[in-house]
């Protein structure tokens, strides 16, 4: 077992300097247009996939980091290029995840390697969970898949919203009801094969942030997926089910649904990403203060400045340190008995939305406009405290944990 440190080793040095690079280099200086643009960023994409960073290689290599330290740290970098961008770069790896967490080693074998594709011709994945009613409440979920013993395939039909790279994706990965008796403990994940026939997509939307990154509805109308696109298997499933119908009739403990076995995995990596954005903004913020000048003197000679600049620093460390205590956690098999995931993520998210409004606030009216990037940073901030549990949901999740009451 990998002892916790606050030093990275050389080898993540190396990997922690590449990734800067890429990002200062190819990912920055991209940023503006394709937030205008509000396109998928296909060629920064394939960029990353000539140089290795999108790729499942890539990717394996720091998930399975012994220091849990590996895909936090890649998406502190990543995202200090530029969230939107970035995004789209790493969004494929929740549907990795989604596979990760509840599939088989040949479902992991098969279906992770088409979530990428290579450089030649990239592809992406998608993580279907959310749907119009059902998005921080997953017992609503109405999305239904019916099996059809026949032909050993299931039947998938509903509409799921908010999800990154869809209908664009190559493999969808879609979480729907298979018990509907047992709330959110009768969700099973599946894997939607390239040109399934019936599915589609839906809304794009036109977001505040993110804006390079692909979100949209995908429509699932009579789609029909082979027996063993179900992720774990059915065996799996009806064990799981029948375990969950005799827990629920006796009163007993609760039942992780796939889903949530998911957004638990990737709690950290989300929180690492706010740190990312965070520490862009605020380095700006220091930059201009230090040549920026008023009455004879650079701003951050007044202590109204500098005071905001040392708390802002003091947040991203604090936002970091428990992003990486919950990462070297999950990675170290230590349980999060007080919630830890959550807790990085809802202080590393709010940080990112804190940091980065300050920053406009130290470039006045230059903060305001499109001509500094603190602007479209705080766009992007806003989605941390909103997708993968808002910040009133981890607030939740924690105070149940630590009072072990069912808090409403």
């Amino acid at each position: 077992m990998a002892e916790f440190t606050l030093e990275l080793n050389d080898d993540q040095k190396q990997v922690k300097e590449w990734l800067h690079g890429f990002a200062a280099d190819v990912i920055r200086p991209a940023a503006a247009e394709w937030d205008e643009r509000e396109e998928t960023p296909w060629p920064v994409i394939q960029e990353a996939a000539k140089v290795g960073i999108y790729s499942l290689d890539f990717y394996a290599q720091q998930f399975f980091d012994p220091t849990g330290l590996g895909i936090p740290m890649a998406m502190e970098e990543l995202f200090w290029g530029d969230a939107g961008i970035a995004l789209s770069i790493v969004g494929t790896g929740l549907a990795a995840v989604g596979v990760l967490a509840n599939g088989t080693e040949e479902q992991i074998g098969t279906w992770i390697p088409q979530m990428y594709g290579d450089a030649d011709d990239v592809k992406v994945a998608a993580f279907c969970s959310s749907e119009p009613d059902a998005g921080s409440d997953v017992a609503s979920m109405r999305t239904r898949a019916v099996y059809d013993e026949a032909k050993d395939e299931w039947v998938l039909n509903g509409t799921k919203t908010w999800a990154t790279n869809g209908g664009i994706a190559n493999v969808h990965v879609v979480v729907a009801v298979v018990d509907p008796d047992i709330g959110s403990k009768g969700h099973a994940s599946f894997i939607v094969p390239p040109d399934t026939p019936g599915l589609s997509q839906g809304q794009k939307f036109k977001k505040h942030g993110i804006r390079a990154s692909h979100t949209a509805e995908v429509v699932l109308e009579d789609v029909r997926v082979p027996g063993h696109c179900l992720l774990g298997g059915k065996e799996k499933l009806d064990e799981r089910l029948a375990r969950a119908r005799e827990r629920a009739k006796a009163g007993g403990e609760r039942v992780k649904n796939a889903a949530m076995a998911t957004f638990e995995a990737s709690r950290p990596a989300v929180g690492a990403m706010a740190v990312g954005t965070a520490r862009a903004a605020y380095e700006v913020a220091l930059e201009y203060a230090k040549t920026r000048s008023q009455f004879g003197r650079p701003i951050i000679d007044n202590q109204g400045i500098a005071f905001q600049l040392a708390d802002m620093r003091t947040r991203i460390d604090a936002a970091r340190l428990l992003v990486w205590r919950a990462s070297w956690m999950a990675t170290t098999g230590k349980p999060f008995t007080s919630a830890e995931g959550s807790m990085s993520k809802l202080y590393a998210s709010e940080t990112a939305r804190d940091v980065t409004a300050q920053a406009i606030q130290i470039l006045g009216g230059n903060g305001f406009t499109r001509e500094y990037p603190v602007e479209r940073m705080h766009r992007d901030a806003a989605i941390y405290t909103i997708f993968e549990g808002t910040s009133e949901i981890q607030r939740l999740v924690i105070a149940r944990t630590l009072s072990g009451m069912p808090i409403r």
